[in-house]
């Protein structure tokens, strides 16, 4: 399956006096969604770095609609697009309690070696799993 939800609350700390999410944080909600659509599938990102594998963002593009505000249970979609070579994207949306869309983005994430610095081919599990949702 090529979707993944989570819902996630907001906390204080990631609002401004207005009780309204200052726009940086929801690059950790897409994190989070990134993570979890991973351990969905089986995979642990945890696991993939101590192979030495990582998946750094390289490009993300972020359309803020309507603000997500304290203490809302936000839903993060994740959506995997493509792989490419060492390349994987995501299409992800944040909506909150009443289904209404917050914010949109798309990430384009390399996998690197940690070894080497260098971008990589993604292990073999990785690509087996892509082949089965795409």
């Amino acid at each position: 399956m090529k979707d993944h939800q989570i819902q996630v609350r907001v906390r204080y700390s990631e609002t401004d006096q207005m009780g309204v999410v200052y726009h940086g944080n929801y690059v950790p909600y897409f994190e989070i969604g990134r993570v979890e659509w991973l351990r969905n599938k089986g995979i642990s990102y945890k696991s993939m770095e101590e192979s030495g594998i990582a998946l750094p963002i390289v490009s993300m593009n972020i359309n803020y609609k309507k603000s997500a505000r304290y203490d809302e249970l936000l839903t993060v979609h994740t959506t995997f697009k493509s792989q490419s070579s060492v390349k994987i994207e995501f299409d992800c949306a944040i909506y909150n309690e009443s289904d209404e869309l917050l914010t949109t983005a798309q990430f384009i994430l390399v996998f690197l070696s940690l070894k080497t610095g260098r971008p990589t081919a993604p292990p073999g599990y990785i690509l087996e799993l892509l082949k089965t949702i795409e």
